[in-house]
């Protein structure tokens, strides 16, 4: 008898990052439904998507029903795709939410006109979205991530001594931020690795106090580091 499904990345535990995909099965549902109220003229359920992520957002995948479908009986049928920082998926869902919102009281008021143009806005960005992963919100989120309280900082100088003992030695050094379940991470980090390339890993589960004191809005977020811990060129983030 095979062994139970069993993920990398526990989709209700491990929150800071997610299955790659799921963001895209929601973000289908959402485009579909979008444009089957807008095209049909049930209106209705452009607010109960918006209650269906505000939802989610508030009390998590475990009550967001396409995060529940996807992870109950998509997944264990296709499999893990790439793990990712759930924030940038997360802050696409709070812009979706506002669209939607926005369309609903549009439609509600009687500016149909409004409702209609919003709805369709959501749909065709979330159906962008779906089918070629190019999101929208996270895109705004990459760029603007101090809108979410996480300020992106600008550092130009990395205290060696907040990397421990792994520094030991001179001349140039990698110093990456990282998640032990991020898929691109990993990635980098081999090719680093397999580069030869000096480096300290900083895992930001473990280590938040120094996320926050980096600004680490997204990881891996890498950067080159001379001897005396001045930034000279950034890999990643």
């Amino acid at each position: 008898m095979s062994e139970p499904f069993r993920p990398t990345a526990d989709p209700y535990r491990d929150l800071d990052v997610i299955d790659a995909r799921a963001p895209r099965f929601n973000q289908a549902t959402i485009g579909i439904l979008s444009l089957v109220a807008v095209a049909s003229g049930w209106w209705p359920i452009l607010p109960l998507l918006a209650a269906q992520l505000a939802i989610g957002l508030r009390y998590g995948r475990r009550y967001c029903l396409a995060c529940v479908v996807y992870f109950r009986l998509v997944q264990p049928r296709i499999g893990e795709g790439e793990i990712e920082d759930s924030r940038p998926p997360r802050f696409a869902n709070q812009v979706g939410l506002v669209a939607l919102s926005a369309a609903s009281l549009s439609y509600a008021a009687g500016l149909r006109p409004a409702g209609v143009a919003l709805g369709l806005m959501v749909a065709a960005l979330a159906l962008l979205a779906a089918s070629t992963g190019l999101c929208v919100g996270c895109e705004i989120y990459r760029l603007t991530a101090h809108l979410r309280g996480i300020r992106t900082l600008h550092f130009d100088r990395v205290e060696l001594a907040d990397m421990g003992n792994a520094v030991a030695g001179s001349g140039e050094l990698v110093v990456a931020f990282s998640h032990p379940l991020c898929t691109e991470c990993q990635e980098l980090i081999r090719g680093l690795v397999t580069a030869g390339r000096r480096l300290v890993t900083v895992d930001v589960r473990q280590r938040p106090e120094l996320a926050r004191k980096y600004g680490i809005a997204l990881v891996p977020t890498a950067v080159v580091v001379d001897a005396d811990g001045r930034v000279t060129s950034r890999l990643a983030g």
